[in-house]
């Protein structure tokens, strides 16, 4: 299996049923990777940070997830990802054109605080190991992948710890979840899992959910195998 995850960061689509609310909208990512410019005004709302830049194209709106942005500041968005007449309920404003993405590194050197919702927060995999399910449809995350089509909108348990974890991106939860099975050369080690539960980097977790399979949510989410609309209990070892 071979999971696509283009823009790693994914604040593309950010949305969350707590502090935004979208309209009618249309993605598509910018031709090149970055967009830099000097941060004019600044808007924070719950974990995201507004800024209205002045780039060389001209002046353009743009957010990441919460960061220390100064007015006056030079930041560089990677990633980014356009989305049209999007609405944003905590401001009450909608944007003709807005700019999601991640700001670079670069920017800590101007006080700027790396995202939070960095897909880069993973825990080390190769040190999780966690017993298999027990009871019906209880499954590895290897048994997971490689049976994904005779798995295909079944319900299925997996235990595991929780490696990468994004949230509130299309409505969702966006946790990758690892229990020692498989390998990363087959790719048959991590499995995707979406719900609405919080969880951390780290967590042991029971994901009790269904199978699907070849899903393409758009805007860079594409995968062969996930679990979706899954809960999450916790699991002692």
């Amino acid at each position: 299996m071979k999971q696509l995850f283009t823009g790693s960061l994914i604040l593309s689509a950010l949305l969350t049923a707590s502090a935004w609310a979208a309209g009618p909208m249309s993605t598509k990512p910018l031709a090149k990777g970055t967009v830099s410019g000097e941060v004019l005004e600044v808007k924070d709302v719950e974990i995201y940070t507004y800024m209205r830049l002045k780039t060389k194209d001209g002046e353009t709106w743009a957010a990441v997830s919460t960061a220390a942005v100064k007015k006056g500041a030079m930041v560089t968005i990677e990633n980014p990802m356009v989305m049209s007449d999007f609405e944003s309920k905590s401001l009450k404003k909608t944007f003709p054109t807005i700019i999601f993405g991640t700001l670079a590194g670069a920017g800590a050197g101007q006080g700027v605080a790396a995202p939070k919702m960095a897909m880069a927060n993973a825990a080390d995999s190769a040190a999780v190991k966690v017993a298999k399910a027990s009871g019906a449809n209880a499954y590895t995350v290897a048994d997971v992948v490689s049976k994904a089509t005779q798995l295909k909108d079944k319900p299925v348990r997996v235990n595991g710890q929780v490696v990468k974890y994004n949230a509130s991106i299309m409505g969702k939860n966006w946790v990758h979840l690892r229990d020692g099975s498989g390998t990363s050369a087959k790719g048959d080690n991590d499995i995707l899992v979406t719900t609405a539960a919080p969880a951390k980097v780290g967590d042991l977790v029971a994901v009790s959910g269904v199978v699907r399979n070849d899903k393409d949510f758009g805007a860079g989410y594409s995968y062969k195998v996930l679990i979706e609309d899954a809960t999450l209990t916790p699991v002692k070892q």
